[in-house]
């Protein structure tokens, strides 16, 4: 089961494998894997010609949103994906999805059918239609997930291998992409419906390791605009 709207605290750190090896050996005892601990996470994600929302994400308003098509793996067209739209208001992040056949959103693209007793569903078409949103970029990483032993709701994630491209648009064409970082590192986010417990607080302060802002498909323009 999986739920179609939720919020939440998200807090980003970059480190490094030595970090990422040590501090997984300080918080053993507080976690466990997630039901869903391995996985490649595979994105498109929609802009306007313009890229209106990404230089608008970019600029760290109060108020961003992104929109994205997500698989785990590299799906065929009768295959589950999810299409998202992902809010942050200050430090909340809210989303939106919708889980639907692969084949079911080019239905949705190329001929505009969709369940539109579907409340989100229907918000995601009023965007794509107002933006005339397209496919803009594609991100892919992989992920190891944890979760709280005693803290159900914490959730701790470490993504590596961020990759992207600017062309094959589909999910289905593989997870190939330009790397990010040259060398190994871990993006690691907390997420939690309230503050960070006490416990991991202090482990991180500990180790010196400290939240920053952090956005994939924010930076992966950056970069590319500043190559371009």
């Amino acid at each position: 089961m999986y739920r179609q709207i939720f919020r939440r605290i998200e807090e980003k750190y970059l480190i490094t494998k030595e970090q990422h090896d040590f501090l997984l050996k300080k918080i053993d005892n507080f976690i466990e894997k997630d039901e869903y601990f391995e996985s490649t996470i595979c994105n498109i994600y929609f802009d306007s010609a313009s890229n209106d929302l990404l230089i608008r994400s970019i600029d760290k308003p109060l108020y961003k949103m992104k929109i994205r098509l997500r698989s785990y793996g590299i799906p065929r067209k009768k295959d589950d994906v999810f299409l998202e739209i992902k809010l942050k208001y200050k430090d909340i992040v809210g989303k939106r999805r919708i889980k639907l056949k692969l084949g079911d959103f080019y239905n949705y693209m190329n001929k505009g059918i969709y369940d539109s007793n579907n409340q989100i569903m229907k918000e995601v078409n009023y965007f794509f239609q107002y933006y005339n949103l397209q496919p803009s970029y594609y991100l892919a990483y992989d992920r190891k997930s944890y979760k709280g032993i005693k803290e159900s709701q914490l959730r701790i994630t470490f993504d590596r291998n961020l990759r992207s491209r600017k062309e094959d648009l589909k999910l289905e064409l593989g997870d190939a992409g330009k790397k990010y970082f040259k060398e190994d590192t871990y993006i690691m986010e907390i997420k939690t419906l309230d503050s960070i417990p006490l416990w991991l607080a202090r482990i991180l302060s500990e180790l010196k390791i400290f939240p920053i802002s952090f956005s994939k498909i924010g930076n992966v323009y950056r970069r590319d605009c500043i190559i371009c």
